[in-house]
């Protein structure tokens, strides 16, 4: 089932926003606007600005919304719903929720918006059924579902099938080009294919028609560890610096400690105030991703007696993934910090396929790995480093950044990993 038909207005507004266009929110505030009867669109305009609502704020604007869309019928109340659980962040029950909703109405695009529901469980059992899920409502969708090809290309880029993830996100690029999802997909695949400059000129291409685009500074953050790639450290410095704001702590972390692994000057950085308060704060400790995050940025400032202390603190929490996988992360920072990459090399190996469970996805995850080679280097175990960066080396076409994990001194001044 593609989009429902209606107004243009309507129709519109739903298409940008699978696009993840930055026209996305003018019109859903302009449909919500003329049809304030509409659940769907006080849902969807709900969705679009959760990260912005307060609780009391979500929750009222969709239970009007729920309320409304039930007059419009049972589609419509069911997508309602799985926007409210979602934007709670319930996101197994929404996973659950979904599964019933695309029984009833297979390939519904707007619905499919929720999917992400099923990675951010943390568990499994929920990703593989997610995985699952959307093979199969592209496969009802067809070839000519942008939005449900983009999906796909996401799919398929997670689980390693980069040339295949390569060729659904151009394909669903050929039908609608400002596809964002789709544009998504493709700078993960080919990150892994190693595109360099060619990657960062077309997702400035493709930004430039649209700067405002939801995934706008994600986007440049991709660019950025392109440039990386490549060898292009000014261009990932400048990225980090103009594209990313002063929230972006983790994408920020992300460029830096892969800028200081290779021994490079890391750009402008985060205040060990603010991660401070991050870290206190509610949220500081709610998801492991996020608290990887903060870690990194800790890291970047060699902050060694905060990484103890989080160390500490993740050491004693009742969740697995905090105490069984974080921690040893963490600690590993805190020993490269302290001149100690064999520890940390230690900490890190032990550690496997369980990284997985750290949260995000594989481009992000796989800063790990680059911290886990550049400790076996620091550590003089060269080979063992080799080896573990030999499917990167041999596999992509630009490798600057894994030559220089194997073999950089970082000469700069700041502190810095090793």
């Amino acid at each position: 089932m593609k989009v429902a038909a209606g107004t243009g207005l309507q129709d519109q507004a739903v298409t940008e926003l699978l696009a993840l266009s930055g026209r996305a929110l003018p019109l859903l505030r302009r449909w919500a606007a003329e049809d304030p009867g509409s659940g769907t669109a006080r849902a969807l305009l709900t969705l679009a600005t959760s990260d912005s609502l307060s609780d009391a704020a979500l929750k009222d604007q969709l239970v009007v919304a729920h309320r409304d869309a039930q007059a419009a019928g049972e589609r419509a109340a069911s997508l309602v719903y799985g926007v409210y659980l979602h934007t709670h962040r319930q996101f197994r029950l929404t996973a659950d929720h979904l599964i019933a909703h695309f029984a009833r109405w297979p390939a519904d695009e707007v619905a499919g918006l929720l999917i992400g529901a099923f990675a951010a469980c943390g568990e499994a059992a929920y990703r593989v059924h997610g995985d699952a899920l959307v093979e199969e409502q592209s496969a009802l969708a067809g070839p000519d579902s942008w939005a449900w090809t983009s999906w796909l290309a996401v799919t398929r880029a997670e689980q390693g099938r980069v040339r295949e993830a390569h060729r659904l996100a151009r394909q669903a690029l050929e039908i609608h080009p400002r596809s964002g999802v789709a544009v998504h997909a493709l700078a993960h695949a080919e990150h892994e294919l190693g595109a360099g400059r060619a990657g960062v000129a077309y997702l400035d291409g493709w930004l430039a028609a649209d700067p405002h685009a939801v995934q706008a500074r994600h986007l440049n953050w991709h660019a950025a560890l392109h440039s990386i790639a490549c060898g292009d450290f000014p261009d990932a410095r400048r990225r980090a610096d103009t594209a990313l704001e002063r929230g972006d702590v983790g994408m920020r972390a992300g460029v830096n400690w892969r800028l200081m692994l290779a021994g490079q000057t890391p750009a402008g950085r985060s205040d060990v105030a603010q991660v401070r308060d991050l870290l206190a704060g509610p949220g500081g400790t709610a998801e492991v991703f996020h608290t990887f995050n903060l870690a990194l940025a800790l890291a970047v400032e060699a902050a060694t007696d905060e990484l103890h202390a989080l160390a500490y603190r993740t050491a004693t929490d009742q969740r697995s993934d905090f105490r069984d996988v974080l921690t040893p992360v963490v600690q590993a920072l805190a020993q490269i910090t302290e001149g100690r990459p064999a520890a940390a090399a230690a900490l890190l190996s032990a550690l496997g396929e369980r990284t997985r469970r750290i949260g995000g996805v594989r481009v992000e995850r796989e800063i790990i790995q680059d911290t886990l080679a550049r400790a076996l280097a620091g550590a003089g175990a060269y080979e063992h480093a080799a080896r573990l960066l030999r499917h990167r080396t041999a596999g992509r076409r630009h490798h600057v950044y894994e030559d220089l994990l194997l073999t950089a001194r970082a000469p700069v001044a700041v502190p810095g990993p090793l």
